[in-house]
């Protein structure tokens, strides 16, 4: 499926096809996240909360939380120029591919994998499908978000 590149807008399920994609902007992963995320989380396992034990787990230093990526990856969703007329999100099927690290840019390709509708002719449900990769392309991340949607914009 190669699919059309979405231009700005707002788009219901009436309005999509599989394939359609868009890319978020980017985002830097800095300490300061990490250490926020570690607090608010309460996750202050070592590997993310101190280099040397992160070398000793054989990384180069830190590691960002797996779950603070996709969280950082939801914002930039919701903050792109292409917008789903969202009600809720339904869940998340989700991978973490590839360790993430202070100082990595970050961004993400969302493809429609399936558009379907539902028994309220007003609302129907739209599969996206992630690809987050580093600014040198190596994919860290992937997986789907089911949301419940408007059928047409509102």
């Amino acid at each position: 499926m190669s699919g059309r590149a979405l231009p700005a807008g707002r788009y219901g399920t009436g309005d999509l096809r599989p394939g359609d994609w868009w890319k978020t902007d980017t985002r830097e992963i800095t300490a300061e996240m990490i250490d926020r995320f570690a607090e608010l989380s309460g996750d202050q396992f070592s590997i993310h909360m101190d280099d040397a034990a992160a070398r000793a787990h054989g990384f180069p230093g830190r590691v960002a939380h797996g779950l603070l990526v996709l969280s950082v990856i939801d914002g930039l969703k919701n903050a792109a120029t292409v917008q789903i007329a969202a009600i809720a999100s339904l869940g998340w099927d989700w991978r973490f591919q590839s360790p993430v690290f202070i100082g990595d840019v970050l961004s993400a390709r969302i493809t429609v994998a399936g558009v379907r509708e539902t028994r309220d002719p007003e609302r129907g449900i739209v599969t996206l499908g992630f690809a987050v990769n580093r600014a040198d392309g190596t994919l860290v991340q992937d997986g789907q978000n089911q949301l419940m949607a408007f059928r047409q914009t509102v």
